[in-house]
């Protein structure tokens, strides 16, 4: 392996263990996700350069190497942002028709933007946000740009 070989900055797949597949499959049904593979123990969802994967949590321990390992959940944050406020708004109260635990409403924070949190049924935090320093693409993605910046 070359001394570069893990700098290269990317994700290509994100796996959220849960502990009811058919429930969290409906879920994110409800939140109007289409899955792109459909398994009988895994279903995975297109992103953009990455998959997004919902895995049994005993199945995921066994996969991993751990199998009777309690997987726990909510210790990193998933998010989203859009293009304003009034678009995060609408988002939060679609996730929480879905079935969504609201976390925290949207609100104006601290480092300039708009965000609110919600809970999925298996405990994973998603954050919706509005962000004025990361400007969005015409399809909703994080544009690219010569000088990266950011919230603090």
């Amino acid at each position: 392996m070359t001394e570069t070989a893990l700098r290269n900055e990317r994700v290509n797949l994100i796996t959220l263990g849960v502990a009811d597949l058919a429930r969290s499959r409906d879920f994110y049904a409800r939140l109007g996700w289409k899955p792109v593979e459909d398994l009988p123990n895994v279903t995975f969802y297109r992103l953009r350069g990455a998959m997004l994967g919902l895995f049994g949590r005993e199945a995921l321990a066994k996969d991993q190497g751990r199998p009777g390992t309690d997987l726990g959940t909510g210790a990193i944050t998933l998010a989203q942002n859009f293009p304003s406020e009034r678009d995060v708004d609408v988002a939060f109260d679609a996730a929480l028709t879905a079935g969504a635990t609201p976390l925290k409403p949207p609100e104006a924070v601290f480092w300039g933007g708009y965000s609110g949190y919600f809970a999925d049924p298996d405990g994973h935090v998603w954050e919706l946000a509005h962000n004025p320093f990361w400007p969005l693409d015409a399809d909703g993605f994080l544009a690219e740009s010569e000088t990266e910046t950011g919230a603090p």
